[in-house]
Order: C-alpha cells, then structure tokens, then sequence
C-alpha cells in the first residue's frame, strides 16, 4: 500500500469513527475516536477465526507494520504536535508557575522511572515472565512521561485553575523530552550497545541532551522571531513557523541534542513573542488556527493508530496479567512521584488560593495521562524477547489512562477542587 493510500485509509477511519462518535457515544473527539478504534479492532479479533478466507487481524497487522507509528511520531509528526501545543501556551502563566514543573519534569520524571522499573521487575517475576532489571528501566522510561498530547486535549474539558493547569500542561511539554533522553540512556544499557556506562558520563550525557536541546530551541525561537518582524505577509509569517518547528527538531536530531525540549523551547517564543510583537492581529490569528488545526487532525490520526494497535499486541496470558497489575503500579508511582517534588517545595508553591497542596497532588496524580509518545518508544525497541511484553504492558496502561483517568478527570477535579470539571 502506498504512503498516499494509507493516509487516504486513515483520514477515512478517522472521519468514520468520528462520525459514530458524534452521533452516538459524544465523548471528547480524539478519546472518543481510540474508543470506536479499540471497539473495531476488538470486533476483527472475534470475526476473524469464523472468516476463513481472509485473515483479518492478520493482514491489519501488516497494513499497521506498514504505517511505521514509532517512526512516524519520534521522528516527524511529533514536532508539529509538540510545536503546536507549546505554541497556544500563556509563557507568563508558565512562568509564575516554573519551580514546580521543573520538579515535575526532571525529579517527577526520574522517581517514576526508577519506581516503575523496580516494581515491574517484581511482577514479571511473579506471574513468571522475568525480564531482566535493564529492561525494565527501559519499559520506566517509556511510561514515566506524560503525553502533552493527551493532557492538552483533556484540559480543554476541564474547568480548572489557570495555575494547576499551567502546570499539567508544563510538566507534560518537558517531561516528555527528558523521558526520551533516559530511554535513549537505558536502551544502549539493556542492549550491551552503550556498556556499562557509569553516573558521571549518564549525567554528562543527559545534560547534554537536555542542555543543548533548550539552548538550541531558544536560538531557534529567537530567530523566528527576528524573521518575522522583517515582514507582514500571513502566507511567508506561517512558512517561517513551518520551517522553525520542522528545522529545529532536526537540527537537533543531527546534533544530539533533544529535540522535543528543542521545539518547545523554540514554540514558547514563537507563540509568545513573535504573535505578540511581530504579527498583525489578522496574521496571528490565522496562524493561531492554523496551527490548532494540525494539532487537531494529527492528535484524531494519532489516537486512531493507537486504538487500531490491540490487533498487534501479544496476548499471552502471564503477559496479560502483568499489564493489569501494571495500571494500580502506574498511579500509585505517580502519586509518590507528584507528591514527593510537591511536598518539597514551599505551601504556596502553585499560585492560586483555590488549589490545597493535597488537592493539586491528587489533580496531577489522576491526571497524569500517558499516550502517543510511550506507545512510539515501545514500539522502536529492537528485537528482543521481552520486546512484545513491554509493548503489552505500555499499551494497556495508555488505553486506561487515556479512556478512564480521561474520562472521569471532571469529576476527580470536582471532589477534590470544588472546581466546575465540566462532563466531556
């Protein structure tokens, strides 16, 4: 199938399972696209052994294997989502509220990681599927990150205070980034490829990464910037962004760098400096549109493919079971890691009198959604014989997250803020 066909099949899919959506379930767009995905796929699954002359679930798992999500997301599709989620983000609201997803973001980021690891190390063990420790650091670094994609989307239904919501939206945009240097670190480990590699150069190497990637995003941004105040035309201004988001995520690739950190470094600015200062009210408009159309279309194809993905999962029955263990794991990880960064940090450290620590710990924890980027760091893992198991694992913890935190996230904000979480 060539790459026009198989955009042409999704676009269809998407615009079908969209349509049953609205008509019947009325669920967020894109959560309720992965739900009519899931229901699809899981119907293939049970017609296909009475329909002996085709082989449904397999011939979807080729068209799948064919879309290539790991390459697709790591290393196109997930600069412009990145580019266009930064881009829509109050950089002073941000600001006001930096030390706490800083520690969200890199401390937050690591606990999960380390606690993940270790606490499905002793799973696997227990319904007998060991995996070795290193790759279980790996499945951690691949599940630590929330998605900006998912919290983004979710956000918008929910009634909450600019401050807490600056912060879920903040942690996710950088956490992400940080995420994929400790996997990139802890992949080289488990494959033998990187040795063992000791905490100096680990720390060397991560601050490199991330170092380079913010200095990187900032020079990005600033030109952009620079190049837009030259000139007061919609068509050239929305080419410049095109080429700030897309140059600079490979200009960081081809550098080390991180690129995820790199472009959202280089939206903030866009987004900030140059729609304020740089742009006519009419262009930034457009571009502002622009840009909430693409993240829009890419987040409804990117959740599509995630549903679509049960019919590629292992299904083995031990593996299973470790993926439902894994769901309770998951929140309670998450809870320690929110609650240990928050609990550092000074009473008032989330500006807003409506927000109690306790009430914005469990906010975040509830809210600490995974999504397209985990699912697109399992699947680029090598060969290997715990590769389908941690695909299994990342999958069902996504899914849940996405349909039941996501879901149910007006009420939690509800009973715990007495904020008005409005039902999706």
């Amino acid at each position: 199938m060539s790459s026009f066909a198989f955009t042409a099949l999704l676009l269809l899919l998407a615009a079908v399972f969209g349509l049953i959506n609205h008509r019947t379930l009325k669920l967020p767009s894109t959560i309720g696209v992965l739900v009519v995905a899931l229901i699809f796929s899981v119907l293939v699954l049970v017609i296909d052994p009475w329909i002996v002359a085709y082989d449904l679930a397999g011939d979807a798992r080729v068209v799948l294997d064919q879309a290539n999500l790991s390459h697709l997301l790591l290393d196109s599709v997930l600069a412009f989502l990145l580019f266009a989620g930064s881009l829509h983000v109050d950089l002073a609201v941000l600001r006001t509220q930096k030390w706490p997803i800083l520690a969200l973001a890199s401390v937050g980021t690591l606990i999960a990681t380390a606690l993940l690891a270790l606490g499905m190390w002793g799973i696997f063990g227990l319904v007998g599927t060991p995996v070795p420790f290193t790759w279980c650091v790996v499945l951690g670094a691949i599940v630590a990150p929330t998605d900006p994609v998912a919290v983004s989307a979710l956000l918008q239904k929910v009634g909450l205070p600019a401050p807490l919501q600056s912060v879920i939206t903040g942690e996710s945009l950088f956490n992400d980034g940080i995420a994929v240097v400790m996997f990139l670190l802890a992949l080289g480990i488990a494959t033998g490829e990187s040795g063992e590699l000791g905490l100096t150069h680990i720390g060397i190497e991560f601050g490199r990464e991330v170092g380079g990637g913010v200095l990187l995003g900032v020079l990005a941004g600033y030109a952009a910037y620079r190049a837009i105040r030259l000139v007061d035309e919609y068509n050239l201004e929305l080419t410049i962004s095109l080429a700030c988001a897309t140059g600079t995520y490979t200009l960081a690739q081809a550098l080390g760098v991180s690129g995820p950190i790199a472009v959202v470094i280089a939206g903030l600015l866009v987004g900030n400096h140059a729609t304020e200062y740089a742009m006519s009210k009419m262009s930034r408009e457009r571009i502002v549109t622009f840009w909430a159309l693409v993240d829009e279309v890419l987040n409804t194809l990117l959740f599509l493919l995630i549903g679509l993905e049960v019919l590629a999962i292992e299904r083995d029955h031990p593996i299973i079971l470790a993926m439902l263990c894994a769901i309770p794991l998951a929140l309670l990880v998450r809870l320690v890691s929110v609650a240990v960064p928050l609990m550092v940090l000074p009473a008032r450290a989330i500006r807003d009198a409506r927000v109690s620590r306790i009430g914005a710990i469990g906010v975040l924890t509830w809210g600490g959604l995974r999504g397209g980027i985990s699912v697109a760091l399992a699947l680029s893992l090598p060969a290997s014989p715990y590769r389908d198991g941690l695909l299994t694992v990342c999958y069902g913890l996504v899914v849940f997250t996405i349909v039941v935190q996501g879901l149910t996230m007006p009420w939690v904000v509800r009973r715990l803020l007495g904020a008005p979480g409005r039902a999706p």
